[in-house]
């Protein structure tokens, strides 16, 4: 394309700021007149099963927000709602666009439907450019020496750190050329963000449960965290301590950039900041692996757990689903996801490793659940952590090391103050019972008012011997594949 266009489209999708935002800095820089347009792709949302989703609401309120500060500089958002593959490309027609400019995004399905899109507008003869923004290392950019994508994170850890210079970190100023925004009638009938109801949604407990959308409310977590940055290390773990950052939601629709808060963490330093630029180099590592190994979304990365036998049972999938397992920190935790739609990260782990090694039942159904609930779901993340504790993915923990409910539980939340939060009913348990109540015996169950089997479930499973159900059908699954694959 040309140097200079008369006219793009900004296509915002998992980017929701004018701040440090690349494919509208390249749309602002090199077009005399940027429109901005979001779409409420009905792909996506006709497959959501409650029309009270907090992350519909979530992009919605980012959204209002954007179009507020659009206003400020006399342009304004154009909202959609309909099939983005046709609506962007008849929107860009309308308005005459030589170009429309969006940020990669690395899923399969995204990957087909903006091959669909750009198939149209190059028909059309408008350029579809896409840009990086959303990793700081993408692709092939971090590569083994041999040339290939690594499969072990700290190996990909320490060629990422490597590779980081202050350049890759550096900001794209997109909020300093806002002066090219093209101007927008209040009377277009798309301009401005429709109400909820009209999308077909309904308002959610979103501000009820504390969680902020938009620009102002990523930078209002990140000036909190990095407050405690320093601490991060020793806090991360525990459940009942303010540890983590809070800001995967707003990585995961964009309302703060990865290069700011990478360079936030490089710039501070110290074992806090490190620990918690892991984090987000594993991000940037999930997101290679899936677009390296598409086949993951349905199929184990390891090939040998392919054929690794799961008892497809309904009754204990909804126990966990119910946080019922009789299990109190694993109850808590999927009480903490259902009443939140968030869930600590060590909490992740731990009912993850519980489905499928203590109820061996198939990762992709707790992977599926977590989609439906979580308002930071990711699907290279979601699925990179799925794998991760099912010993089933890329660099994953080994399949012999499996979470003891019990153990995580008196180590991650010794005097139950999780617990409790989330589970009222055993508000009056001891501390050396809250984590496995079913100990007590009668009397003590009586004088606390918690009968095992009424006001509390009796443990589903009994972990000592799911324990080794699971080793032996993870090394039969090996056996197997040797046998095969000899």
């Amino acid at each position: 394309m040309s140097n200079v266009a008369d006219r793009a489209l900004l296509w915002m999708r998992r980017d929701l700021r004018l701040k440090d935002n690349h494919a509208l800095f390249q749309a602002l820089t090199r077009a005399r007149q940027v429109f901005c347009v979001f779409v409420f792709d009905t792909e996506i949302l006709d497959e959501l099963e409650e029309r009270t989703d907090r992350r519909v609401e979530f992009i919605w309120e980012s959204l209002t927000e954007i179009h507020m500060l659009l206003q400020q500089h006399g342009a304004g958002l154009i909202v959609l709602h309909g099939r983005a593959r046709e609506e962007i490309p008849k929107l860009a027609a309308r308005l005459g666009v030589n170009s429309v400019f969006a940020n990669h995004d690395y899923e399969p399905e995204a990957l087909t439907r903006d091959d669909a899109v750009r198939a149209t507008l190059n028909q059309a003869g408008i350029d579809f450019v896409t840009c990086k923004d959303q990793a700081i290392f993408e692709k092939n950019e971090v590569l083994t020496q041999e040339g290939r994508p690594f499969s072990v994170f700290t190996a990909y850890k320490n060629a990422w750190l490597k590779r980081l210079t202050p350049e890759t970190l550096a900001a794209h100023p997109s909020e300093q050329h806002l002066n090219n925004l093209a101007r927008i009638s209040a009377s277009d009938a798309h301009y401005g963000v429709p109400s909820l109801e009209s999308i077909g949604f309904k308002r959610t407990d979103l501000k009820t449960i504390g969680i902020r959308a938009g620009i102002s409310g990523a930078a209002t977590l990140l000036d909190d965290f990095l407050e405690r940055i320093g601490e991060y290390y020793e806090t991360r773990n525990f459940p009942s301590i303010k540890g983590p950052s809070c800001l995967s939601v707003h990585l995961r629709f964009g309302t703060v950039s990865i290069r700011t808060l990478a360079r936030a963490a490089w710039e501070r330093g110290g074992r806090g900041a490190e620990t918690w630029m892991s984090e987000l180099i594993w991000r940037d590592f999930y997101f290679m692996i899936l677009h390296h190994h598409p086949r993951v979304v349905a199929h184990a990365f390891r090939p040998e757990f392919d054929n690794l036998r799961f008892d497809p049972d309904n009754d204990r999938y909804d126990a966990w689903c119910k946080g019922q397992t009789g299990y109190p920190l694993v109850d808590a935790a999927m009480q903490q996801i259902n009443n939140t739609g968030y869930m600590h990260n060590r909490l992740r782990m731990i009912v993850a490793s519980f489905l499928v090694k203590d109820l061996h039942i198939d990762w992709r159904w707790g992977e599926r659940y977590f989609a439906s609930q979580l308002i930071d779901f990711d699907l290279a993340a979601n699925n990179g952590g799925w794998q991760w504790a099912a010993s089933t993915g890329c660099d994953a923990q080994p399949y012999f090391r499996i979470f003891n409910p019990v153990t995580q539980s008196k180590k991650f939340d010794a005097g139950g103050k999780f617990i409790r939060k989330y589970l009222p009913p055993l508000g009056a348990c001891d501390d050396k019972f809250i984590h496995a109540p079913w100990l007590m015996d009668a009397n003590e169950q009586k004088r606390v008012g918690v009968i095992i089997g009424r006001d509390y479930p009796a443990p589903i499973v009994d972990h000592a011997a799911a324990r080794l159900v699971t080793l032996s059908r993870y090394a039969d699954a090996k056996q197997t594949y040797r046998l095969h694959a000899s």
